[in-house]
């Protein structure tokens, strides 16, 4: 009896392992199906993908609004290559209206060459009406600023012919040339810069030279909004014909695209003269 006992005890723990391994490996086998599919269901993160509309939207996104480019009134601004500035102005100072075009070309993006004639309408006794001589010059760029150095470089010469015998201020005067450098620093707000010029008189009447110092700090306060501030200190050979003087200098800008509409305000502060003026500058 104890020996049917025993084989029977031993054939329910045989059944018990059987089962047990049996159940063993069908957790083991789920387990490992659990895990192959994981492995094979998992997705990597969501990329929206790049079409034709977001990079249309990147290409069109606004460039930069402090750079020089096309900000035309920008002590440092230099006509591109290929690049054609107009620049139409009025002045009014001491009864006399002024009325001016300006043409600058681009030759390269270091050589820029302009033509400026000036008319004046004198609404006194003095009768000083024509056309002022005729201004041909350029600007060439020495340093771009590109390295280390920021520094912007710019050699500035010119000469006056053909001019009017009627009026003899010095912006009138006939066989007058000029030579000056230009040293300035452009940042994202703000533009700093100074120029010494030289001009010298050689007319008919008179022969003098004098010299100008010219601070500037130009401020972009908004993507539309312009301001300037300079000082021309001027110093003559000749007080009589022509006084040392001392402008200061203020402007206004509203930008519009490629065109830039200027309101001028100067000051002199010896005679106390005054000075207002518009010009509209478009670059093509």
């Amino acid at each position: 009896m104890m020996k049917k006992y025993l084989l029977v005890l031993c054939g329910l723990i045989a059944v018990g392992n059987a089962f047990a391994e049996d159940v063993v490996l069908t957790d083991t086998y789920a387990d490992d199906d659990t895990e192959t599919v994981a492995v094979t269901t998992d997705e990597e993160p969501f990329v929206a993908p790049v079409t034709e509309n977001s990079v249309a939207v990147k290409q069109i996104k606004p460039t930069a609004k402090n750079v020089l480019a096309n900000d035309l009134s920008d002590p440092l601004f230099l006509t591109p290559d290929n690049g054609f500035l107009s620049d139409t102005y009025v002045n009014y100072i001491d009864s006399k209206l002024r009325l001016g075009q300006a043409l600058n070309y681009g030759i390269n993006n270091n050589l820029v060459i302009h033509a400026n004639m000036l008319y004046q309408i004198d609404f006194t006794r003095n009768n000083e009406n024509g056309f002022s001589s005729t201004e041909f010059g350029g600007t060439y760029r020495m340093n771009h600023g590109s390295g280390l150095s920021h520094i912007v470089s710019d050699a500035l010469f010119g000469m006056k012919v053909w001019g009017s015998s009627h009026v003899r201020t010095p912006e009138y005067a006939d066989s007058s040339y000029y030579a000056g450098l230009r040293f300035g620093r452009s940042f994202m707000g703000v533009t700093l810069a100074g120029t010494v010029k030289s001009t010298w008189v050689f007319d008919d009447k008179r022969g003098l030279s004098y010299i100008d110092f010219i601070p500037e700090a130009y401020f972009r306060m908004q993507y539309d909004w312009r301001f300037g501030l300079g000082f021309d200190i001027r110093k003559s050979t000749d007080r009589y014909l022509l006084p040392n003087q001392e402008w200061l200098n203020l402007k206004l800008l509203r930008q519009y695209g490629n065109t830039q509409w200027v309101g001028r305000f100067d000051y002199e502060f010896e005679s106390e003269e005054i000075q207002v003026g518009l010009n509209i500058k478009i670059l093509f």
